[in-house]
C-alpha cells in the first residue's frame, strides 16, 4: 500500500503496526510548536524529504538545529517540530522527553529494543532521538521510555531547561547566531517561486492525453506570490474528484464537501494589488473565447459554515489534557471562548480578564503568535485565515493563555565599539549612532579592553531595531557587531553537569569549519556552539560567565588557539569558572600545539561525535604561557619633516614559539600569498607547497642574523654562533611537528617541558638546515634556556609569534612569562 498524501509504503501485513503520523495530520501532533532554522539550500545525497518522503534530488533545505530536510516546495509543509533548545520565558518544565525525528538513517543503525538493523537507503525509515541519539523502528520507538537522558554527552550537554531566551521577533538563525551570508538569497527564491520550482516535477507524469494538468491556488497569499501546486487528474474528471485532488496537494485531510474551487479569473487578479503576476488571463477577452474549455487555474475555497468544532490548548502545561474542544458559532467571540473553557480545564473560579486567547500560526520558518481582542468573533477569524490561505488553517491553534506579568529581556551583545572607554561614554556612542531608547534599553556589562558592551533591552521591536542597524553601522572605520545571546541560568544546571563550550573558526586552514559548526550543533545545544568570525570569542566566554564549570574546545589552527586563549587570560576575573579547560581540534596548517597536547595533525574528517567522546575522556595538563614586549627605539620611517613619535610598545602572548629572520621571513611571504588568493589556500597538502616553493627562492640568500642582533638570558649575555634565524619554543613541535631542540641528552640543558616555566632557545643556520630539522634529519643549534629574555635588534628584522609575521622596527624585545599557566 502507498499513501496518496506522503507516499509512506508498507505491507499489507504491516499496516496495522504502522505509527508514522501521515504530513497532513503531523502538525496537529506537535506538542509545543518551535519553529525550524533553515540555512542556504544545498546538495544532499542519499537523503529524503520528510513531508513528501521522496529523495532530496534537487537543491533542499535542511535545519541547522534538527534532522529535518524537506525539498524546496515542500517547506510550507513542514512542521514546526524542531528541538526545543531553550526556555522562551513562559514554559518551564525540567523533564525532557525523547525528541524524535524519522529516517535519513545510515543502513548500518541498529533499532535500541530490537537490535536489528532500522536504517536503510531506499526510503525514509528508522527514528532518531535529537538529543540522545537513540536508533529504533518506527514499531519499536513507543516501547522506549520517554524521558530523555541527553546519552553519552550527557555531562557536555547545556541542558535546554537552563537556557533562557526571549527569541519573539528574531529568525531562528539569529537565535543560534548561524551566519546569513548566502541566506539572503535563498529566502527570495523560496518566497517567490517556491511551489512552482518544485511542482514541476509532478507535471511529467499527465503526459497522456487523457489527463489534464490544472494549476491549484490555495488562497489570496498564494495568488500575491504565484505560489501554485499543480494537479494532474483525468479530463472527464468529476468537480468532487478535483477538490480531493486539490487538498491532498496541499497535505489537507478535511472533508472535501466542506471545499469548493473558484475560477481564477481577472476580477481575482484586480483585487488586493495583484496585476500580472501570473502569465495566466493577461488579457480580458480570453475568458470569453474559451468559456468551452477548463481554466488552467483555480484556487481551493473553504464554504463559509455557521458552526464548528475548535480546540482550545491550554498553554501552562500543567493541565493533564493536550487540548479541549469546543463548538463555536456566529456570536462566539474570544471571551465567550475563554468563558467556556476555563471550567473545563478545572480553572472556573478565576476571572477572565487574567486570560486572552493567543492564534498561534505554526509555520516551518517561523512561529507567529497574536492576542485575539476580547470582542473577535472566532468564526470570522476563520473565515479571514481560510481565505488567505487554507493551509494555514491547518498550522493555526488556539492557546488559552495566562496573563503573568512576563518580563521581556534581550541580551544583545555588541563588539567593534572604541576600547577603554567609560560605561558612560558607550552609552553616549550608543544614543548618537542607533539612537537607543533608554527606557528600554539598559547597558547591563561593559569590555573596555575588547570595546564590547551587553544591552538588555526589554521591548522585542526595539531589540530588532538595534540589532539590524549595528550591522550598518561603523565607528572610527571600524563596523560593530551584535550576537543575540542567551542567558544561561547556573542555579539549574545539574551538579554532575559540565557543559563544552564550542568555538569553531569557519576560516580555519582547510576550511572544514562549516561542517563542524552543523555537526556540533546537531549533537549538542546550539547555544553552547560559537562561530568566531561573529564576534570573536567574547560573546561566548560571557554566556558562560556565570557557569560553574565549563570546559572549551577550539576547533581551529594555532592563531586560532592564541586568539581564544588571549581572550580567555582578558576576561578570566570575570569568569565564575576562571580556568577553563581547553581541548583543540586542530583546523589550521601547522596545528604543533595540537600534536603536543594528542589532538592530532590536524583534522581529517572523524566523527564528531566520538572527538567529543575523547574531549570528555581527555586529562588536563598545564602549559606555560608568555608575554612578548616589543619596544621599537627608532620612529617609523615614512614620518613626516623626519620628526615622528616612535611607535608605542607592542605586548602580543605567545603559546608555541616566536622566531626571528629566516624562519619569520617564509612565514611572511606566505602570509602575502594568502592574503592576494585566499580562495586557493583551501587545503594542508597546497599550503605546505606554498611554504616549499617560498623557502626555494630563499637558499642561495645569506644574511648574518648574529651580527644584527645581541641576547640576554636571565640577565646574562649570550654569544650567538653564526646563524640566520633564531627562534624561541615553548612547546616541543615546530613547523608541522618538527623537534627543533632534538632528543639527545644534553648536561647543559634540562629536559624541556611545557610547563617547566622555561623556554628553549634554538638557532638555524638557513633554509637548508630548516628544510633537514623537518624531516628530521637535524635538529637546531641549542643555544641556551630561561624564563626571562632580552633581545636588541639593530636593524629591523622579520618577526613572527605562532605563526603571524611582521616586520619589527630596531629597538627591546622583553620576553617573559605570563600570567597563570593554562
Amino acid at each position: 500500500f502507498i499513501s496518496t498524501v506522503c507516499n509512506f509504503m508498507s505491507h499489507e501485513k504491516c499496516l496495522k503496526n504502522v505509527k508514522i503520523p501521515c504530513s497532513c495530520i503531523a502538525p496537529s501532533l506537535v506538542r509545543v510548536p518551535v519553529a525550524h532554522c533553515f540555512g542556504p539550500p544545498g546538495h544532499y545525497k542519499r537523503k529524503f524529504c520528510t513531508v513528501c518522503r521522496k529523495s532530496l534530488e534537487s537543491p533542499a533545505f535542511r535545519c541547522e538545529v534538527c534532522e529535518l530536510h524537506v525539498h524546496t516546495d515542500c517547506i510550507l509543509f513542514a512542521c514546526s517540530d524542531c528541538r526545543q533548545c531553550h526556555q522562551d520565558g513562559h514554559l518551564d518544565h525540567d523533564t525532557y522527553h525523547h525528541h524524535w525525528r524519522e529516517g535519513n538513517l545510515s543502513s548500518s543503525a541498529r533499532c535500541e529494543v530490537c537490535k536489528k538493523t532500522c536504517g536503510s537507503s531506499e526510503v525514509l525509515s528508522g527514528m532518531r532521538c535529537e538529543w540522545c541519539g537513540i536508533l529504533a523502528h518506527a514499531a519499536c520507538y513507543v516501547i522506549v521510555t520517554p524521558e530523555c537522558t541527553f546519552g553519552r554527552l550527557r555531562n557536555m550537554i547545556l541542558p535546554p531547561s537552563c537556557v533562557q531566551l526571549f527569541s519573539r521577533n528574531f529568525s531562528k538563525l539569529h537565535c543560534f547566531r548561524i551566519s546569513e551570508n548566502l541566506q539572503t538569497e535563498s529566502d527570495e527564491d523560496d518566497d517567490v517561486d517556491g511551489s512552482t520550482l518544485g511542482s514541476t516535477k509532478d507535471v511529467q507524469i499527465s503526459t497522456d492525453s487523457s489527463k489534464q494538468t490544472l494549476k491549484i491556488f490555495d488562497g489570496n497569499d498564494a495568488v500575491k506570490r504565484n505560489q501554485f501546486r499543480l494537479i494532474s487528474v483525468p479530463r472527464i474528471a468529476k468537480n468532487e474528484e478535483v477538490v480531493e485532488a486539490a487538498l491532498r496537494a496541499y497535505y489537507i485531510n478535511d472533508d472535501q464537501q466542506e471545499y469548493e474551487l473558484q475560477t481564477f479569473t481577472q476580477q481575482v487578479l484586480l483585487s488586493d494589488d495583484v496585476i500580472n503576476r501570473n502569465d495566466a488571463a493577461e488579457d480580458s477577452n480570453l475568458g470569453s473565447v474559451f468559456r468551452e474549455s477548463v481554466p488552467e487555474a483555480w484556487i481551493i475555497r473553504a464554504k463559509p459554515k455557521d458552526e464548528e468544532v475548535i480546540r482550545i490548548y491550554p498553554a501552562w502545561l500543567k493541565v493533564g489534557m493536550a487540548y479541549v474542544s469546543l463548538r463555536v458559532n456566529k456570536d462566539s467571540t474570544a471571551q465567550t471562548v475563554i468563558k467556556e473553557v476555563l471550567p473545563l480545564l478545572g480553572r472556573q473560579t478565576e476571572c477572565l480578564q487574567n486570560f486572552k486567547l493567543v492564534e498561534v500560526l505554526m509555520g516551518s520558518k517561523q512561529v507567529q503568535r497574536m492576542v485575539l481582542d476580547n470582542q473577535e468573533l472566532i468564526l470570522n477569524r476563520f473565515k479571514d485565515i481560510r481565505k488567505t490561505s487554507i493551509r494555514q488553517m491547518n498550522q493555526t491553534r488556539f492557546y488559552i493563555v495566562e496573563n503573568s506579568k512576563s518580563v521581556v529581556q534581550v541580551n544583545l551583545f555588541v563588539g567593534g565599539l572604541p576600547p577603554q572607554l567609560s560605561p558612560e561614554e558607550y552609552t553616549n556612542i550608543l544614543k548618537e549612532e542607533l539612537a537607543i531608547k533608554t527606557n528600554v534599553v539598559s547597558v547591563s556589562h561593559v569590555y573596555q579592553a575588547q570595546g564590547a558592551v551587553v544591552l538588555q533591552i526589554s521591548c522585542f521591536s526595539e531589540a530588532e531595531r538595534i540589532y539590524m542597524l549595528v550591522k550598518d553601522t561603523v565607528i572610527n572605520d571600524k563596523p560593530l557587531n551584535a550576537v543575540v545571546i542567551p542567558e544561561v541560568m547556573a542555579s539549574k544546571i545539574p551538579q554532575n553537569c559540565c557543559p563544552l563550550l564550542v568555538f569553531v573558526n569557519p576560516k580555519s586552514g582547510g576550511l572544514k569549519g562549516r561542517d563542524l559548526l552543523y555537526s556540533f550543533r546537531k549533537l549538542l545545544n546550539p547555544h553552547q556552539v560559537f562561530e568566531l568570525t561573529n564576534g570573536g570569542p567574547l560573546p561566548g566566554f560571557h554566556t558562560f560567565s556565570k557557569v560553574p564549570s565549563f570546559r572549551v574546545l577550539v576547533c581551529g589552527g594555532d592563531g586560532t588557539v592564541g586568539w581564544v586563549l588571549g581572550a580567555l587570560e582578558e576576561i578570566r576575573h570575570k569568569l565564575v569558572c576562571s580556568e577553563p579547560s581547553v581541548a583543540i581540534l586542530p583546523l589550521g596548517t601547522g596545528n604543533d600545539l595540537g600534536r603536543v597536547l594528542r589532538w592530532g595533525a590536524g583534522y581529517s574528517g572523524e566523527d564528531p561525535y566520538s572527538i567529543l567522546v575523547s574531549v570528555d575522556e581527555a586529562d588536563d595538563v598545564l602549559m606555560d604561557r608568555w608575554t612578548i614586549l616589543l619596544d621599537a627605539e627608532e620612529p617609523a620611517d615614512g614620518a613626516e619633516n623626519g620628526i615622528a613619535e616612535p611607535e608605542p610598545p607592542k605586548i602580543v602572548q605567545m603559546n608555541n614559539y616566536c622566531g626571528l629572520g629566516i624562519d619569520a621571513e617564509l612565514s611572511l611571504d606566505f602570509h602575502h600569498a594568502r592574503e592576494e588568493e585566499p580562495g586557493k589556500f583551501n587545503s594542508r597538502f597546497h599550503n605546505k607547497g606554498v611554504y616549499v616553493k617560498v623557502g626555494l627562492q630563499k637558499i642561495s640568500h645569506t644574511r648574518n642574523l648574529h651580527k644584527d642582533i645581541k641576547l640576554q638570558v636571565d640577565q646574562h649575555e649570550v654569544e650567538l654562533p653564526s646563524i640566520e634565524g633564531l627562534i624561541f619554543i615553548n612547546i616541543p613541535s615546530w613547523g608541522s611537528g618538527a623537534d627543533l631542540w632534538g632528543s639527545d641528552s644534553d648536561n647543559r640543558f634540562e629536559k624541556p617541558r611545557i610547563d617547566d616555566g622555561l623556554l628553549e632557545v634554538v638557532g638555524v643556520t638557513g633554509v637548508v638546515h630548516m628544510g633537514q630539522v623537518q624531516g628530521g634529519f637535524r635538529s637546531g643549534i641549542r643555544i641556551a634556556q630561561g624564563s626571562y629574555f632580552r633581545v636588541t635588534l639593530l636593524k629591523p628584522i622579520p618577526v613572527q609569534v605562532d605563526g603571524e609575521p611582521w616586520i619589527q622596527a630596531p629597538g627591546q624585545i622583553i620576553i617573559s612569562a605570563a600570567g597563570p599557566k593554562v
